[in-house]
């Protein structure tokens, strides 16, 4: 009997992040920009941020998760549930706002932080879940690593290496690093959506070789059966991140900082902020 050959993945969209200033101490570039529920499904935004003190008061959130990866600099984050705690570089934190929290980050004085922020929707049975907070720290993240290739397993798995990340849905989320000319093959479940964002070096992806470059984000063709995807480094070294999930496939109503399903919902979750009954 022969094995069977899965299907491979390629690169079906790819666009460049172009920063802009928000203010004198914000910065900030859409990677997945909100409102193509459909197409980004179950990712609602992903935005890389330049950013220091003043830039972001407390506020709420409520029906999602967000997922802060540091790249560069610090934060100190706490919440009104007694979370808190110091992201430096290479360090995530996974959020669940559930029913709702409210929470603040902050980079140390004089510090320009580099930070990548996923927001990941939550099924609508998990919408009013209990808070949590996973601050997940460079050195406890497991590693995959091979000849040349190095990937930190933040979320979901990477061939034998799997994350212990507490998900309501499936989620993979992985920083990979390969050496100049290295390459790996990543395995991805079936009917996932799948996006790379490219952090440093360039290099060809998925199986026609696609070529993307630092600062782009690259989408992949989706697929409804189990799959894989090839990536190789050029001639330098190259840094990523691979995200994917499994489409939810429901109704979103989302304002500010709240996603839910129904605009009543939304309605809701604005009075509750305003009562103090989150």
């Amino acid at each position: 009997m022969n094995d069977m050959v899965m299907k491979q993945r390629i690169v079906e969209k790819q666009w460049a992040i172009v920063p802009q200033k928000r203010s004198e101490v914000h910065t900030a570039a859409p990677i997945l920009e909100p409102g193509k529920w459909q197409q980004f499904d179950p990712f609602l935004l992903w935005m890389d941020d330049w950013f220091s003190q003043g830039a972001f008061g407390e506020h709420p959130h409520r029906g999602m998760e967000t997922v802060s990866y540091v790249i560069e600099g610090a934060i100190e984050h706490y919440d009104d549930k007694g979370h808190e705690g110091r992201l430096e570089a290479g360090d995530v934190q996974w959020m669940t706002a559930g029913r709702g929290v409210v929470h603040n980050e902050i980079p140390p004085e004089g510090v320009t932080t580099h930070l990548l922020q996923l927001w990941v929707n939550l099924p609508a049975e998990h919408k009013m879940a209990e808070p949590r907070t996973q601050l997940l720290k460079r050195d406890q993240i497991p590693v995959r690593r091979e000849e040349g290739v190095e990937i930190y397993v933040i979320s979901g798995e990477s061939g034998d290496v799997k994350a212990s990340t507490l998900n309501y849905a499936p989620i993979t989320m992985l920083e990979i690093n390969l050496e100049r000319g290295a390459s790996f093959t990543q395995s991805l479940a079936e009917d996932h959506n799948a996006f790379l964002y490219i952090l440093e070096g360039e290099g060809r992806f998925g199986s026609a070789g696609t070529l993307g470059e630092k600062g782009q984000l690259l989408a992949l063709k989706h697929e409804k059966e189990a799959s894989e995807l090839l990536i190789q480094a050029s001639e330098e070294p190259l840094k990523l991140l691979l995200i994917a999930g499994k489409p939810l496939r429901e109704p979103i109503a989302a304002h500010g900082p709240f996603v839910m399903n129904t605009p009543e919902q939304i309605v809701q979750a604005y009075d509750d902020f305003r009562s103090g009954n989150f």
